[in-house]
């Protein structure tokens, strides 16, 4: 028989644990609307509550003794502060991960495979709170971004500085350098004409595909699809502050790009393409499942116009990405102007 004081840390952490997660879970459900990120903390709830039940309850309740417990007349000024919602998650998130450490701890007393369970719940709950973090702070940083645009090289330098100032006179919110012709060093001389062009500007300059080429010219961005660099990777060669984003053609890859900790996603494509070639076309459909469950920034990409804009909107995603057709219209300024309005107005 195990000394009485060790059910009763096992059954105040297991109480700050549930309720620590529930927390967090309802600020993710209803002020991030977040339907990907409120699953995935209730799946974890649940699962605290099942490994709970591999410790015998009797144990834990008998054990309770609130009356008496020194704690309870014990407080912090901190602890009744709080000085916003991002606080009040905050507080709660590390509750949940050091109670979740006391349950490991204490319960490789009684059972060392539940203490294991523990521990597996408590990595999940370091990752969520990454993913929730990411999920936040990618949402401030491109509050104001929709106007996505996908640019090549050009035929020429001076070309293609004039199709950056044009855009970035125009007002789009992203310029993504994407061009897989060009040699290393024609690239990172069109990344960093681009990154001037941009610099102290609200334009955020991307580099597809090549996170060194990234820091060499000082981009705001890098964007990676499924088959090149992971996220993990790609932050490993920028460091912590460039933006990620990634492309996804499923709503597991969504979800995946969540936790991966994604800056941003890319979600195609929506239509057939002039500028690249799909075998299958996720389409309007993949759009609607990504608004519904999905906070992380989203832009739909893929063949989309002006003349199919209102169709891509009605699905609930609010940001774009566009390419060729944007570029080779006649009169780009006017173009970009009437897309914006159209994302505003929609």
């Amino acid at each position: 028989m195990h000394d009485e004081s060790v059910w009763r840390i096992l059954d105040a952490n297991a109480n700050r644990g549930i309720e620590g997660l529930r927390v967090v879970e309802e600020y993710v459900r209803f002020v991030l609307d977040d339907a990907h990120l409120t699953s995935l903390y209730k799946h974890l709830r649940h699962d605290l509550v099942r490994v709970l039940a591999e410790l015998p309850e009797t144990m834990r309740l008998a054990s309770r003794d609130t009356a008496q417990d020194v704690g309870t007349s014990i407080a912090t000024a901190a602890e009744y502060e709080r000085l916003d919602l991002a606080h009040v998650v905050a507080a709660n998130q590390k509750r949940v991960e050091q109670s979740l450490r006391s349950l490991e701890e204490f319960a490789k007393l009684i059972d060392p495979n539940v203490a294991r369970e523990f521990e597996a719940l408590r990595y999940r709950a370091y990752t969520l709170a990454k993913a929730l973090s990411g999920t936040e702070q990618a949402s401030l940083r491109l509050a104001e971004a929709t106007l996505y645009v996908l640019v090549d090289g050009r035929s020429s330098a001076d070309e293609f500085t004039a199709t950056a100032r044009e855009l970035v006179d125009a007002g789009v919110d992203m310029i993504q350098l994407r061009d897989k012709a060009l040699s290393d060093r024609q690239l990172l001389e069109r990344a960093r004409q681009l990154r001037q062009i941009t610099w102290e500007t609200k334009t955020l300059f991307v580099m597809n595909d090549r996170p060194d080429l990234a820091v060499l010219s000082r981009a705001d961005g890098v964007h990676v699809g499924q088959d090149e660099l992971s996220v993990k990777d790609a932050r490993a060669i920028v460091g912590t502050r460039m933006l990620i984003g990634v492309s996804t053609h499923s709503i597991e890859q969504a979800r995946a790009a969540v936790i991966a900790g994604a800056s941003y996603i890319g979600c195609g494509p929506t239509f057939p393409s002039t500028t690249k070639a799909f075998g299958a076309f996720p389409g309007l459909d993949y759009l609607c499942q990504v608004a519904a469950e999905i906070r992380l920034p989203a832009f739909a990409i893929g063949g989309i116009t002006d003349e199919n804009l209102s169709a891509v909107l009605a699905t609930g995603i609010r940001r774009v990405a566009l390419r060729g057709q944007l570029l080779n219209s006649t009169d780009l300024r006017q173009n970009v102007s009437r897309l914006r309005e159209m994302l505003v107005s929609e």
